[in-house]
């Protein structure tokens, strides 16, 4: 219920930050990040892709030498 949420207040400027390296571990924040995906191919109304590593679909762009 909306009401339940979890709400906090901040004057502008006074927000907390958004990197959580010191309250989380990296495992942690991959599976953060996995919930992520996971809801966002959902909305998209796509499956998640499942094909092995070595056939993912890549592009490689070279950044322009600098000189």
């Amino acid at each position: 219920m909306r009401a339940d949420w979890p709400i906090r207040r901040f004057e502008r400027g006074d927000e907390p930050s958004d990197d959580l390296s010191d309250s989380t571990d990296a495992e942690q924040r991959l599976a953060m990040m996995w919930e992520l995906a996971v809801t966002a191919w959902s909305m998209a109304g796509r499956a998640i892709p499942d094909y092995p590593r070595h056939e993912t679909p890549i592009r490689i762009v070279r950044a322009p030498e600098l000189g």
